[in-house]
């Protein structure tokens, strides 16, 4: 089990939000971000954290760091290293399941990444068959593009994805980010797509989107 950092809203949480960090950074990478992002009408919440494992990663020159895949290339289409994608599917899946034995079952799990950590966050929503509440993907792109659909079932569209990308991002160019959009919307994923004037990051505007996005994920609940 990936070792997390854990925050709770209130004595008996009702939902959980597993967030995903980026390449080389850990399971902390966002805890600043919440105090911008809950809301006082929300349900109470539990928010994971989880640390990626460490492991070399090529464009790096190798160098160990958290990191949810190895990146061999910066061609988009040989990216994400598949055997490291897999690994990191099945270990978000396994918090997955750790949330239903503590109370919360799937349909009142949200999964959100940024970069790496939303590459890992699409993916593991595209390959389930009992819906999440919602899927969050900021700065990242889809590993795989149209081959990634191909066997999606039709319970894994039910769930509403929330994208955000910069138009200066240096790391992950806005068009990458724009086709896996157009990508999981071909297949009937309803999709909310905003872009930013920033790079490779997260903004006070992003947040305060990704948030009444939530809101609604809470209300329609």
């Amino acid at each position: 089990m990936l070792e997390t950092v854990e925050y709770e809203t209130g004595p008996e949480p009702r939902w959980t939000v597993i967030w995903l960090h980026g390449l080389g950074a850990d399971g902390h990478d966002f805890v600043p971000v919440m105090p911008e992002l809950i809301k006082p009408e929300w349900p109470e919440l539990r928010f994971v954290f989880p640390h990626a494992p460490m492991r070399p990663v090529t464009i790096n020159n190798g160098a160990r760091m958290r990191a949810w895949y190895d990146i061999a290339a910066l061609d988009m289409s040989n990216r994400a290293d598949s055997a490291g994608v897999d690994q990191s599917v099945q270990q978000v899946e396994a918090l997955i399941e750790r949330e239903g034995e503590r109370g919360i079952l799937a349909n009142r799990v949200l999964l959100a990444g940024f970069s790496q950590g939303g590459a890992i966050a699409l993916t593991t929503g595209l390959r389930r068959n009992e819906p999440l509440a919602g899927l969050i993907g900021l700065s990242t792109y889809l590993p795989g593009g149209a081959q990634a659909v191909g066997n999606v079932s039709k319970t894994a569209l039910g769930q509403p994805v929330f994208m955000a990308h910069g138009n200066s991002d240096p790391v992950i160019a806005p068009v990458h980010a724009e086709q896996s959009m157009q990508v999981l919307r071909s297949v009937g994923f309803e999709v909310e797509w905003h872009r930013y004037p920033m790079e490779h990051q997260v903004s006070l505007d992003e947040i305060q989107d990704l948030g009444q996005w939530m809101s609604r994920r809470f209300i329609d609940a």
